[in-house]
């Protein structure tokens, strides 16, 4: 019997070697290792071990019959190994899991199998982004100069009013766009509508962690940087995602034909944060594909754009009474007016992840964060804690709460 697992495995730790214990009890274990021209187009980072370096490490665990470098690309470099090989079973750990995944295993006659990740008995609970942010953070004897650190930066989720800090859209009514700050506690894929783009902007400037400063003022100057005016795009990257990455907790920023905000209010209130972790989480889906073109068809008036505005008032509204049915319904609300504004959104093969994940009794709304075309569904659930448990593909969000107060040491 093989079984395959795939991974990049630059970083190795326990947490890996634990997995390959485990995947290797369903049969002779195979894994295929992303090379390094892989990690570099999809994770915009060199290695920091070289491909033949870590084909020798995984090699060299007595649990792997054998490992070779993918010869693929992106997410699913795998494929060429795969049919090469043909297993008989292939082996993810929960937070690798996707539906993709799942199909190609099904055309192929493959048996698809979801883990999840435990430690080894005696063991702390390891992975690669953990330990990123432990060396990022200074707290290891290693050298952050030999880490790629991106896991410091937060990212944002958008819930409501997306596409209205474009002034070409809140030109026919202003509106609000609602955001959470979240901390990275998992792999961040590119393209997927995280603000990928916005973070790299800031790690060319802060590559280990955001400044000690004030959020507002942070996030107009990671605004400014990243629209250079010499930019020859013509591109101006809306506010929304500086002010999610870099002010904390939960806001709404109110757009008036204008590129900034006129207005930015902030909720800190941790029942309604710990509220918003409790029923909302992640699925994998797929990038935005290279030449797909989201603003392709639009249909931008005021009838359009005010259902926009309307929904993202509502959304707010919910969020502060905490009550999931209305939140819900402004959420899907929300989504259905970007779709109606930017109908490209819907790229072949998204439909079919909200076919599947809108039949299930404990979701309640979904929407695409950022501008859509792919990445992720944004998944309103009863029970986010729950769910994730008997659904292994999703993932659980962490917001990031304001840092308290420094003070000076006394003497």
């Amino acid at each position: 019997m093989k079984v395959f697992v795939s991974g990049c495995y630059d970083l190795l730790h326990s947490g890996h070697v634990e997995f390959f214990r485990q995947a290797s009890q369903y049969g002779d274990l195979y894994v295929g290792i992303g090379s390094d021209a892989t990690v570099l187009k999809y994770k915009n980072h060199q290695t920091l071990y070289p491909e033949q370096e870590r084909l020798f490490m995984v090699k060299s665990i007595r649990y792997v019959k054998d490992a070779v470098i993918n010869q693929g690309t992106g997410v699913m470099d795998f494929i060429p190994t795969v049919e090469a090989l043909k297993p008989d079973r292939f082996v993810v750990n929960a937070d690798g899991a996707s539906e993709e995944k799942r199909r190609f295993c099904e055309e192929r006659g493959i048996e698809y199998i979801v883990l999840n990740r435990t430690p080894a008995e005696g063991l702390e609970a390891r992975s690669s982004t953990d330990i990123k942010s432990t060396l990022a953070n200074g707290n290891s004897q290693f050298s952050k100069a030999n880490v790629h650190q991106t896991s410091g930066i937060p990212t944002r989720l958008d819930l409501a009013g997306t596409w209205i800090d474009q002034p070409y859209v809140s030109t026919f009514a202003p509106g609000w766009a609602i955001t959470i700050s979240l901390q990275p506690t998992f792999e961040i894929r590119e393209r997927c509508g995280l603000s990928t783009s916005t973070r790299k902007q800031i790690q060319r400037i802060w590559p280990v962690r955001l400044p000690d400063m004030e959020p507002e003022m942070l996030a107009k100057l990671v605004f400014c940087f990243e629209n250079d005016p010499e930019r020859t795009d013509g591109i101006i990257s809306g506010a929304q995602d500086a002010i999610g990455i870099c002010i904390p907790g939960l806001c709404r920023h109110l757009y008036d034909a204008h590129y900034w905000p006129k207005q930015i209010e902030r909720c800190e209130d941790e029942t309604i944060l710990h509220w918003l972790e409790r029923h909302l989480c992640l699925i994998p889906m797929f990038p935005r594909r290279p030449d797909c073109s989201v603003i392709e068809g639009k249909q931008i008036n005021e009838t359009n754009v005010k259902a926009l505005t309307q929904a993202a008032d509502e959304c707010w509204e919910a969020i502060m009474k905490t009550d999931l049915t209305a939140f819900a319904k402004a959420y899907r609300a929300s989504f259905k007016a970007q779709v109606t504004l930017f109908p490209a959104m819907i790229q072949p093969g998204v439909q079919d992840y909200i076919d599947l994940y809108s039949a299930l009794p404990d979701v309640l709304a979904w929407k695409m964060p950022g501008a859509g075309g792919g990445g992720y569904l944004a998944l309103v659930v009863t029970d986010a804690p729950t769910f994730c448990q008997a659904h292994p593909e999703a993932i659980p969000l962490t917001i990031r709460r304001p840092s308290p107060p420094q003070f000076p040491t006394l003497h």
